[in-house]
């Protein structure tokens, strides 16, 4: 009876797919990647074509000798590394360094860890796709390219230990900028009027809101504006001008992808990005379930498709028809994809849709639950019908105005009984719309104005950050948590809540990329770059096409950043701090979280204190110097040198100008100066 060696990726997967499989298969994990570039060097060879230089990762040496081992006695050797362009490449390197005959080696591939899955892999082997391996081998050279020779740059500028990529520049820059345009939103003042009317036979109100007069929309910028309209409507006579009864569908959500995954789970459950893999890597490796031992309940985790497979539509379909009945079960589905989708696999989905949160409770985490139940329920939901809305709307006519109220009710749930999404509206029923007609008269009854502002465009979250980033391209399912966990431990950005904030370190990385690696930093670019390598990964393109392309352009940026930052000598600022300990002039130090003080001394004194830079104005509270801060986490703030004694805080530059209209100080937001007091509104140009 022949033998067979099936080798993994994880630990975990390997008791799960050694219970399918029985006796005659032996079932090892590589720990991952068996072979890499080296840490202590480039490992690309630019002079001989951009050849990659791969060495054996250190401390795998006793796991490649076992699996070296089991590969001797085995008969047939199949490669079953996660199916996605990194394990394609993790089972080539392990022909590599287990040197393995390749005339018995096949590669196999499983979009879920489920016996039948498994077991057709086996049915179905193939070779090992090089467009696959090549794709991501351009990933990683480029990515080495990048990094290795631009860091060096930023020590020289700032300090040793920071990092540049070609995916996390991109992003940086896109907190960045974002943070700019909040830091120079100028808020504009508007008004909105809103009636309460009588409807004959009726006790109850109408309230509506003023949506336009005769030229169409209207703005009303001021409360001169508003208190002029209103007294022109308290002599006007109104009608009902139009009444409209409808029927709208919402339709049901698309499975997850790994984006919508990560969006969902932030938005819903409070998860990182990080977090959120951490768990779907456990629900796809296989949890041990009552009764029926180690399974995967999920498929694979990394994917920007969202089709589904014929068969678990079809077993979708007949569990909701079963379980809610034949009205719930929904048309077929149009999948969309998104831009640069590679629809390698399916979307994410449970493996086995009778499989439901209830009945697997026991078995799971309390956080291995919730997103299961996540994953469930939008797969469920999107096999399920639309919802459906009566809707209705009514216009006022007054005058050369128009008022509008518009309500809706939900008369069929469909899929919603299942999922509903953070962003899915609320219904508004409203009683009296569906007794109004075009005759019903109307009369008057109250007005009333109030002030509003607009708002400045929202910090970004990892949630929103991920959509952006697949919006626009940058980076692939894989790269989405890695990405933004770099950041986050670089201290680029520091997060509060949910929100992301870029750090005075980041500011100053980004201001570099910015100003010396432009290309790098671009987002167009970052993304027609994402687009080159899925043309390798489809055999269009050749790897090294890409990287000669690449390189000259990045080499000459490096070279003109280097010869600049040469005649720049960047030296420790000195203060007239006094250092407590040894009475020299304290100097400027950059830290993790940005600059502190510390004593040129270093090693032998060691005294570090905060450093607050001057703001150049006075409080306004107590009179004492504003100065520069840092919250605990790096988010900049201008605060009072008094502290805690003083309690003034603010987000945005004060200056020393009062509001003249109501007195409160006011700060600087971009080409303006504008009142700190929201309410007030009041802004005019430096």
């Amino acid at each position: 009876m022949s033998k067979n060696l099936v080798i993994v990726e994880s630990p975990a997967k390997v008791k799960t797919i050694k219970k399918f499989l029985g006796t005659r298969y032996d079932v090892e994990a590589s720990m991952g990647h068996v072979r890499d570039l080296p840490k202590s060097q480039m490992g690309i060879d630019i002079e001989h074509d951009y050849e990659p230089k791969y060495i054996t990762i250190r401390g795998k040496g006793d796991l490649l000798a076992k699996l070296r081992k089991a590969a001797k006695t085995a008969d047939h050797i199949y490669l079953a590394t996660d199916p996605d362009r990194e394990g394609e490449a993790i089972s080539w390197h392990l022909i590599a360094a287990l040197k393995l005959d390749e005339k018995k080696v096949q590669r196999i591939t499983f979009n879920e860890i489920t016996k039948n899955a498994v077991k057709a892999s086996l049915k179905t082997p193939r070779k090992i796709d090089m467009n696959l391996v090549d794709a991501q081998q351009a990933r990683r050279v480029l990515d080495r390219l990048v990094g290795y020779q631009i860091s060096p740059v930023l020590w020289k500028k700032v300090k040793r230990g920071l990092s540049a990529g070609r995916v996390q520049s991109a992003a940086l820059r896109m907190i960045a900028k974002r943070e700019q345009e909040i830091a120079e939103f100028v808020p504009k003042e508007f008004w909105t009027i809103e009636a309460d009317f009588s409807v004959a036979g009726q006790k109850k109100p109408l309230t509506a809101k003023l949506s336009a007069d005769e030229s169409g929309k209207l703005t009303i910028s001021s409360k001169e504006e508003a208190e002029a309209i209103m007294e022109e409507l308290r002599g006007c006579s109104f009608a009902v001008s139009d009444v409209r009864h409808s029927e709208r569908r919402k339709k049901p959500p698309l499975p997850f992808t790994t984006s919508t995954l990560q969006q969902e789970a932030a938005n819903v459950l409070g998860f990182s990005t990080t977090k959120t893999m951490r768990i779907a890597q456990q629900l796809y490796e296989g949890v041990d379930l009552e009764g029926e031992g180690t399974v995967g309940v999920i498929t694979y985790l990394r994917t920007d498709s969202t089709r589904i497979a014929v068969e678990a539509d079809a077993d979708a379909r007949a569990f909701i028809r079963k379980e809610y009945g034949e009205e719930y079960v929904g048309s077929p589905v149009s999948e969309n994809q998104t831009r640069g989708a590679q629809d390698a696999h399916e979307a994410i989905r449970p493996t086995d849709i009778t499989r439901t949160p209830v009945r697997i409770k026991g078995s799971l985490s309390r956080d291995q639950l919730r997103l299961y139940q996540l994953i469930w329920r939008r797969f469920a939901a999107s096999r399920m019908a639309a919802a459906v809305y009566d809707t209705a709307s009514v216009k006022i006519a007054g005058g050369k105005y128009s008022f509008a109220v518009a309500a809706s009710k939900l008369r069929f749930a469909g899929f919603m009984d299942v999922y509903t999404s953070s962003d899915d509206e609320k219904a508004s029923d409203n009683a009296l719309l569906k007794s109004i007609t075009k005759d019903s008269e109307v009369s008057l009854r109250e007005l009333r104005d109030e002030q509003h502002f607009t708002q400045p465009p929202a910090h970004f979250t990892e949630a929103s950050l991920v959509r952006t980033m697949e919006e626009r391209g940058i980076g692939r399912p894989s790269t989405y948590a890695p990405t933004i966990s770099t950041i986050l431990a670089r201290h680029y950005i520091t997060k509060e809540q949910k929100n992301l904030y870029i750090t005075e370190l980041g500011e100053v990385v980004d201001g570099i990329m910015m100003s010396a690696f432009p290309q790098i930093v671009d987002e167009d670019f970052t993304a027609n770059m994402e687009t080159l390598l899925d043309g390798v990964a489809e055999g269009t393109i050749a790897w090294k096409t890409i990287v000669r392309n690449f390189y000259p352009d990045l080499k000459e940026e490096i070279d003109k950043a280097n010869a600049e930052l040469e005649e720049v000598k960047i030296e420790d600022e000195v203060t007239d701090v006094l250092c407590e300990n040894c009475g020299r002039n304290m100097v400027i130090k950059y830290g993790p979280h940005g600059k502190f003080l510390a004593c040129p001394g270093f090693p032998e004194c060691r005294s570090t204190k905060p450093y607050f830079e001057k703001a150049g104005v006075k409080c306004p509270e107590c009179g004492g110097e504003v100065v520069l801060k840092r919250s605990r986490k790096g988010r900049r703030f201008y605060g009072c040198e008094n502290n805690p004694e003083c309690s003034f805080m603010s987000w945005a530059l004060p200056v020393e100008q009062k509001c003249p209209k109501c007195g409160s100080y006011m700060v600087r937001k971009g080409n303006k100066i504008v009142c700190s007091d929201g309410k007030c509104g009041y802004s005019e140009n430096i």
